[in-house]
């Protein structure tokens, strides 16, 4: 693990006893086992409070941490809208996430041999990175993001049916929010541990096959095109695991509407944390504590 990532596993490990609680971004029933061990077992106070994407509508999130999106939204909404429902493939790796090459050489032809159409968001490349007449054979069918992209906006188009993603957690529970199915891909830090979450527990994800942490993109070994393009039909196709998958990603995305709404999990969550910190401030020597 990166000394990085270690120094701050060190500092969680030390603050989060001595802390008043945990607020989290989530909501009780994605994990309700864990959520409950935490409580009952580790005796932590924690809320879930979230999705907190839901605060906002899909069509005002146009951008993140301030940046300009990539492209328009009415733009990509054309481009959406000109698809079959949930035929498009969403493909994004997050802020921090970097590929080699030649994952990006294979990445490009796994893409294009699974014959879905599909959104690209790409942070880092060069021209001489994509396949000879790449751009040219994938006229129409693909929409390349160069920087920012209005991700929200994107994951809730109807056209949309599958998420390549690295697993970061914001990533991950907007696609649950969405309903959309995943291709995971972690990289490091907590990725892999959301990827089990996804795969195993949830059932709404197939694994690429990474096994390697590492925020080195040199130092994990490659993903072929064959086998990204076996894994994005096992995720698209109209199979039975597949729908199983899209079914069970459509009740995720109800629970996670339904938390926010008066009455739900999130909700409530919230109005407790409120009324705790306000009962908390009223305590004498509340201050000092």
């Amino acid at each position: 693990m990166h000394p990085v990532f270690t120094e701050i596993i060190h500092q969680i490990a030390e603050w989060e006893p001595k802390s008043y609680g945990v607020v989290v971004n989530s909501f009780y029933e994605l994990e309700a086992e864990f959520a409950d061990n935490f409580r009952n077992v580790l005796g932590q106070k924690a809320w879930h409070v979230g999705p907190v994407s839901l605060c906002n509508a899909p069509a005002e999130q146009q951008s993140r941490r301030g940046n300009k999106p990539a492209i328009d939204g009415e733009e990509c909404l054309k481009w959406l809208g000109e698809k079959e429902k949930g035929s498009v493939l969403y493909v994004c790796f997050g802020s921090m996430g970097t590929v080699t090459e030649a994952q990006f050489r294979e990445l490009a032809l796994g893409l294009e041999a699974s014959g879905r159409p599909f959104i690209w968001t790409v942070k880092k490349c060069r021209d001489e990175w994509w396949p000879e007449r790449f751009m040219a054979r994938m006229e129409g069918r693909c929409l390349i993001l160069r920087g920012w992209a209005p991700q929200i906006l994107i994951l809730n188009h109807a056209a949309v049916g599958g998420f390549v993603t690295h697993c970061g957690w914001n990533s991950s529970l907007e696609a649950v929010t969405a309903g959309v199915p995943m291709v995971t891909w972690p990289f490091f830090a907590e990725q892999f541990f959301n990827e089990k979450l996804l795969v195993e527990v949830l059932k709404i994800g197939v694994a690429i096959g990474a096994k390697q942490h590492t925020v080195v993109p040199e130092q994990r070994p490659l993903i072929t095109a064959a086998e990204i393009e076996r894994t994005v039909r096992r995720l698209m196709d109209d199979g039975e695991e597949a729908n199983r998958m899209r079914s069970r990603a459509r009740e995720l995305s109800f629970m996670a509407q339904s938390a926010v709404e008066e009455g739900g999990s999130s909700y409530i969550d919230t109005q407790n944390l409120i009324q705790e910190l306000t009962n908390r401030r009223r305590l004498p020597n509340s201050r000092s504590q």
